[in-house]
């Protein structure tokens, strides 16, 4: 399954470099804000925290985004820290005051439970995902964006959702 993402990858990487250039006004993105994510593990549980992302956009439609995020909880009676930090190609359908998009990211994991026996883990961790961005005003956009996010801490898989909301800067 990871050979056909990183095949995935490559593919748009390839699309990108080929196809034509964008005017240099609008090449970077900056997003930040707030982000929930439900943890598949047993027992399941909810985690509220913040996200941050980059992006270049090698065109109108193809990026690659640099994407991390820390989740904070309780499960169990032990605080939950979570945090991933994913790489990969997005794509943007720019159409006016609304950008849909969709990305698929790939990267690592870091966990940490303090209030007891203090585990820690470090895994694979990677997210597809698809959001949009609203224009508020020229530059400025608030941007929702969902996903599934694998993680497999402690050689298990929990399959996460995450939700995200804030604000996006195009320069």
């Amino acid at each position: 399954m990871f050979r056909k993402l990183f095949l995935l990858f490559g593919l748009v990487l390839l699309v990108s470099v080929s196809a034509h250039a964008q005017s240099d006004s609008d090449k970077y993105e900056l997003f930040g804000g707030y982000s929930y994510q439900r943890v598949d593990n047993s027992p399941s549980f909810n985690q509220n925290g913040w996200e941050a992302s980059a992006q270049y956009k090698f065109t109108d439609m193809v990026g690659f985004v640099a994407d991390f995020d820390g989740h904070y909880g309780q499960v169990d009676g032990l605080n939950s820290t979570v945090y991933t930090y994913m790489f990969g190609p997005q794509i943007t359908l720019p159409a006016g005051r609304f950008s849909p998009f969709a990305q698929l990211l790939a990267g690592a994991g870091h966990v940490h439970f303090t209030g007891g026996s203090g585990n820690t883990d470090n895994r694979f961790a990677w997210t597809v995902g698809v959001g949009v961005d609203y224009k508020i005003i020229p530059g400025v956009y608030w941007r929702v964006q969902a996903g599934w996010e694998p993680t497999y801490f402690f050689r298990q898989t929990q399959n996460n959702a995450r939700i995200s909301t804030g604000l996006v800067v195009h320069f």
